[in-house]
Order: C-alpha cells, then sequence, then structure tokens
C-alpha cells in the first residue's frame, strides 16, 4: 500500500528581519532503529508564516512496521543544499501509523530543545493512494438459444478489452463460470478486482460472451455483448440493467432480434484496511500473560519470568514488539491485559482470567509502559501453577466482539496477544472457542516463547486448512497467527511482522464480508 502525505504549518516563527521566513519542510525516515535518513524535501515558499506545500510524499506503507517519521522546518537563507546554515524552525517527529490513524494530525512543532518553536503548528494529512477496489457482478440470462437437442450446458466468459489501432481486441478470458441444461441461468455472484478487469477505468469497454459448453473444449457460441462497469452499475440486484445476447453470425438475418437477454448488476463498494483505519476504526489490543508453574521461579534466572538486570524477558520482548506497533491504532491507548494459570491472592484460587492490576472493574494499562509496569508489579504476588487453558480469555475478548458487531458498522476490531510457553490443556475448548470468535471482528495472535513443544499452537493457526471445532463446526476464517519466540533471536521488529502482516487483510475481508462500513464516511471517498 501507499500512502501520499501532505504538508502545511501554521504561526510559523518569523526569523528575517525585513520580509518573513521563507520555509520548506524536509522528511526523514527511520525504520530500524539506524540512523534518520533524508527522503524527500517539499518546494521553499516565500515570505510565508502559513504555508500550504504542493509538493507531497509517497511512503510505501507497512502496517506490521513502526515507520518513523520526522518532519523539520526550515526558513531558507541561501542557494545551498546544505539545510544546517539554514534558522530551523521546528519539528515533528511521530509515526506513519499515527498518521493514517489520525487521517489529519495537527502537532506543535518543537526545537531541539523540546521546547515549543513559538506558536507553530505543523499539519500532516495522509490519503491511499492505491486503488484496492474490487468489482462484485451478478449476471443471469433469459430465453437464449437452445443448440443441442439433448442436454445443454452454458457457461458465461467475461474477458477484459482494450482499444488499439484495429478497434477492440479481447486481452484475455478474465472468468469462466458454468450452469447446467437451463436456458434462463444464474450464474454465481463473482469477484474480480478492477485493476484486472480494468486498470481502475470503469469506462474500459469489458465483453461477456455466452457458449453452450462441451466437455471437448469446443464451445458454441450462443451471443456476447459489450459493457462498461459504469454502464452495469446502473443495474440493481431488483432491477438489473439488460444487454442483448448478440450472435455475430445471425445478426445479418432481417428476422434475428437476439440469442437471449442478459441481465447484469455490480457493486464496487471494497474498503481497504487504510479506508477502515482512516474512517475511524479501533483496533482494541488485550493482552493475555502465561503465569503457569511451567515457567519456573520467576527468581531464578532459569525461568522464562525472570527478569535480566537490563530489564529483559521473553515476555516483555513480546509485549514490547507487538505492542508498539499495535498502539498507534488505539486512540485511547489503554490496553486490557490479563493473566491466567495462577494462585492469586488472598484466597490462592486459581484463575484463569484475571487482571494482572488486580483491578476487575478498570483491567486497562496506560500505554505499553503501562502494561509493562504492571506485569512487572503483579509478578511477585502470584504463585505459578497451572493448568493452562486458553478458551477463558478467549471467550471474554469474543463478548466484547460480539457486541461491537451488533453496532452494524466497523467501528472496532479486536486483537489478542496471547504469550505462553506450554501445551494448551483445553484444547477441545479452545479449538470450539476460536471457530466461534472467527465470525467476530476478532484476531488471536500467539507467541510461544521458551524451548517447548508448540505442535498444538501450529495446528491451531490453521493456514493450509480451517480449524474444525469438536462439534465440526468449520471457522470461517483463520484468525490465529502463531510464532514461536525463539526463531527471532531477540529481533523485535522481524517477530512484529511476522506477527503482525496478516492483520491487515483479516481486518479489511472480515468487514467487506459483512458489508460494514468505516464509522466516519465523510473522511472516506466511498469507492464508486
Amino acid at each position: 500500500m501507499e500512502v501520499e502525505l501532505s504538508i502545511s504549518c501554521e504561526n510559523l516563527m518569523d526569523m528575517d528581519v525585513f520580509s518573513k521566513s521563507d520555509p520548506l519542510c524536509a522528511l526523514y525516515i527511520n525504520t530500524s532503529d539506524s540512523q534518520w535518513y533524508e527522503f524527500g524535501r517539499t518546494e521553499m515558499i516565500l515570505n510565508c508564516l502559513n504555508p500550504k506545500f504542493a509538493k507531497r510524499f509517497v511512503i510505501d506503507y507497512y502496517f506490521e512496521t513502526v515507520q518513523r517519521l520526522k518532519f523539520c522546518v526550515y526558513d531558507i537563507d541561501n542557494d545551498t543544499y546544505d539545510l544546517s546554515d539554514d534558522d530551523f524552525l521546528g519539528e515533528l517527529e511521530c509515526t506513519l501509523g499515527q498518521v493514517v490513524s489520525n487521517k489529519q494530525m495537527t502537532r506543535p512543532l518543537l526545537l531541539k530543545n523540546r521546547r515549543p518553536a513559538g506558536r507553530g503548528t505543523i499539519t500532516i494529512c495522509a490519503e491511499e493512494i492505491t486503488d484496492t477496489r474490487v468489482a462484485n457482478f451478478e449476471v443471469s440470462a433469459r430465453r437464449l438459444d437452445k443448440k443441442d437437442r439433448g442436454t445443454h450446458i452454458y457457461h458465461q466468459v467475461l474477458h477484459r478489452r482494450a482499444l488499439n489501432s484495429r478497434g477492440l481486441v479481447t486481452h484475455g478470458n478474465l472468468f469462466m463460470q458454468v450452469v447446467y441444461n437451463n436456458l434462463n441461468p444464474i450464474w454465481r455472484p463473482f469477484r474480480i478486482s478492477l485493476r484486472t478487469l480494468c486498470g481502475g477505468d470503469v469506462e474500459k469497454p469489458i465483453k461477456v460472451d455466452c457458449y453452450d459448453h462441451h466437455s471437448s473444449g469446443s464451445h458454441d457460441l450462443i451471443g456476447s455483448f459489450k459493457t462498461t462497469l459504469a454502464e452495469m452499475q446502473t443495474g440493481t440486484h431488483i432491477s438489473p440493467a439488460e444487454f442483448e445476447c448478440i450472435n455475430p453470425k445471425k445478426s445479418m438475418k432481417k428476422s434475428y432480434k437476439n440469442s437471449g437477454v442478459c441481465f447484469g448488476s455490480l457493486y464496487i463498494v471494497e474498503y481497504t484496511f487504510l479506508d477502515y483505519i482512516m474512517g475511524g476504526c479501533q483496533i482494541n489490543f488485550t493482552i493475555a500473560i502465561d503465569f503457569t508453574g511451567s515457567n519456573g521461579d520467576p527468581g531464578s534466572p532459569q525461568s522464562l519470568h525472570y527478569i535480566s538486570p537490563e530489564g529483559y524477558n521473553e515476555y516483555l520482548a513480546a509485549i514490547w514488539s507487538v505492542g508498539n506497533v499495535i498502539q498507534d491504532y488505539d486512540s485511547k491507548k489503554m490496553f486490557p491485559v490479563f493473566g491466567f494459570g495462577a494462585q492469586l491472592p488472598p484466597s490462592w484460587q486459581v484463575s484463569h482470567e484475571f487482571p494482572v492490576n488486580f483491578n476487575p472493574a478498570n483491567p486497562f494499562c496506560s500505554g505499553i509502559e503501562g502494561v509493562v509496569d504492571a506485569y512487572r508489579h503483579c509478578l511477585p504476588q502470584l504463585k505459578l501453577w497451572g493448568p493452562t487453558n486458553f478458551s477463558p480469555i478467549i471467550n471474554h475478548v469474543a463478548c466484547f466482539a460480539r457486541q461491537a458487531l451488533q453496532q452494524h458498522v466497523a467501528s472496532n476490531y479486536f486483537v489478542l496477544l496471547i504469550i505462553t510457553d506450554g501445551v494448551i490443556t483445553d484444547m477441545d475448548h479452545t479449538r470450539a472457542a476460536i471457530v466461534e470468535a472467527s465470525r467476530l471482528p476478532m484476531s488471536i495472535i500467539i507467541v510461544g516463547v521458551g524451548g517447548a513443544d508448540f505442535s498444538a499452537m501450529e495446528f491451531l493457526d490453521s493456514d493450509d486448512k480451517l480449524l474444525q471445532a469438536p462439534s465440526g463446526v468449520v471457522a470461517s476464517r483463520d484468525i490465529v497467527q502463531f510464532v514461536p519466540f525463539r526463531n527471532f533471536q531477540r529481533n523485535s521488529v522481524a517477530l512484529a511482522q511476522s506477527v503482525l502482516a496478516e492483520l491487515p487483510d483479516q481486518v479489511a475481508s472480515f468487514f467487506n464480508a459483512y458489508k460494514l462500513k468505516p464509522p466516519n464516511l465523510f473522511n472516506v471517498p466511498e469507492p464508486s
């Protein structure tokens, strides 16, 4: 995906004596904790304290990566390319995730000493420029010509077409579908991306052919019609557009009218992940931490919960890696954090779903730093126990996802991060909970820490075959992503990329399947 950023400023400091500042904005990028590098510059605007820069920046957007940006504004005083000898008017550091989740973001400019640069502000606007729309077709026909005396099998072929010096030419079959023994066929609805079909141009001609199908491959043409997506969009499911199906070999006869009538309609309403994020959808992030006895005594350096003098363990590393990406998409940055498998004071009963801040009425932690603090404080107060049950926390998050679905708008999507060291004890209940959650706006990320056998986790991450509950009910989609932490050797960027790469498609495909629109449509251009 590509994002276009436009920049404007207001109330810049006036650094010139006899005129106003001549501002320019330089964009710097940092994606891997290395040094900043310059991505590009806007034009310079003469004598202006409230510039709206015409130059825009186009950046590749990756949800699973923290893409750090720095916008630096200078008053240009000379003709040299080097900006170090120009007056500094202020800067803004942020992430691309923060920009796209706000769509338009205004922040104060800061000096190098982090003090305000006068009353100066900078506004960053983001707009997705990649066309990922999909055309949803419904096509039927009436009174098609009867070609054979026996069984009739009719199929439909959709062609992309383009103009050249000779006129219209076929550019390959894009879709073929067969209906058996029916002169009034109704073909199944189907979907094709606009990029594939017509390069995004709804006025580009397309052609639909109807054939009498033969297994030998020598199909008999019944007739064809030519149209455009714009023309088909005039039809609806109730009142589709009509097209005469014409056989060119018969069209020369005076008595010939047509070889049947085709009816077609389509709608192009396929929102992207960025459409949902820019339109106000919140990603709600919940963390579940395994406090079972198999982790070992937290006071022992051999324990997975042991915090090194440098403040490191694999649980904290997973929280930081995934949380730092996710937090940019939750405007409140308040994250509920739960533990499971521990005995709690004062009764020392085992709990499979307890808030790590010990406040059931408000289990939220402020930012990822708050999550880390709550984890550190609760650890000495627990007795690590067992067993390892996932289903209670999955069902807990699913309850909120189910409530969000009842709003009939794509306002909230839920992501549950489970960090665990061992084999699941309640596998059947967990399978049933995941299958149920697959029909909700929810995804599950499982990070396995330590050196245990994680084959059961890989079974839940059903990339090859959809997960099935013990009852036989099959998941509607794959919502689980599992990774073993040991594969990443303290590479937090690679860990986040691995577990989050599938999430944008999971969000967009779920809401589109349920025909749910972004909550703030005035922020999102409705796909044509």
